[in-house]
Formats: C-alpha cells, sequence, structure tokens
C-alpha cells in the first residue's frame, strides 16, 4: 500500500475511493432496473419515469464534468500549470472509467430496447 501513497497525496486515493463508490451506486441502480425492483422508487409510474431521466440526465452530466476535469488538467499540465502528472493521470484514468461505465449502460438499455422489439405483441 506504500506504493500507492508515494505516488500522490491522500486525496488520490479518496478520488478513487468516491470514483469505487460511484460505480457501485450505478451498478446496484442497474442491477434494480434489471431485476425490476421499484422499491426504491415508491411512487406513481409517472414519478419513476421521471426520476430515470433525471437519474440518466444526472449521471451524464457528471460523465461529461469528468471529461472536462480530465482535459483540464491535460491541458495545464502541457501548459506547465500543473506539475504532478500523477494527478493528471488518475484524472485521465476517471474519464475513462467513468466513459466506459456510460458505455455499458448505453449497451445494455439498447439490448433491453431491442429484446422488447423483438417481443410479438
Amino acid at each position: 500500500m506504500s506504493g500507492v501513497s508515494g505516488i500522490g497525496s491522500g486525496a488520490g486515493l479518496n478520488e478513487i475511493m468516491a470514483l469505487r463508490q460511484q460505480i457501485i451506486d450505478r451498478s446496484q441502480v442497474l442491477q434494480q432496473v434489471r431485476t425490476g425492483d421499484t422499491s426504491a422508487t415508491a411512487g406513481p409510474t409517472q414519478g419513476a419515469g421521471s426520476s430515470f431521466t433525471g437519474a440518466l440526465k444526472s449521471a451524464l452530466d457528471q460523465v461529461n464534468q469528468t471529461q472536462s476535469n480530465a482535459d483540464t488538467a491535460t491541458a495545464g499540465y502541457e501548459t506547465g500549470q500543473v506539475t504532478d502528472i500523477a494527478q493528471v493521470m488518475l484524472a485521465r484514468q476517471q474519464s475513462s472509467v467513468a466513459f466506459e461505465a456510460t458505455l455499458q449502460v448505453r449497451n445494455k438499455l439498447l439490448s433491453a430496447y431491442q429484446d422488447i422489439m423483438k417481443l410479438g405483441i
């Protein structure tokens, strides 16, 4: 564990743990959607739909913000404003993981949509 603390400050580890928690939270939401568990969204169907839309928009906004932060860190390093390469690499990796998670969610939603369209009514 001493190798990790040698890379950057304790704040870097906190950022990694926060990113890990976000991935776990999103995974739990996806699991609830897959199993049809609506206990987390107790309310009318219309409320659940707008809740899903809001959650999806919020998640996409967070991914966009993460990518923007990574671009800012990269530009800062290129111009000499940021000298900690570990911080820049951490920001780039967070951006990559967030985008990959979003891509996997999109793939699952697309697959579910295609399965629904194949159903005979």
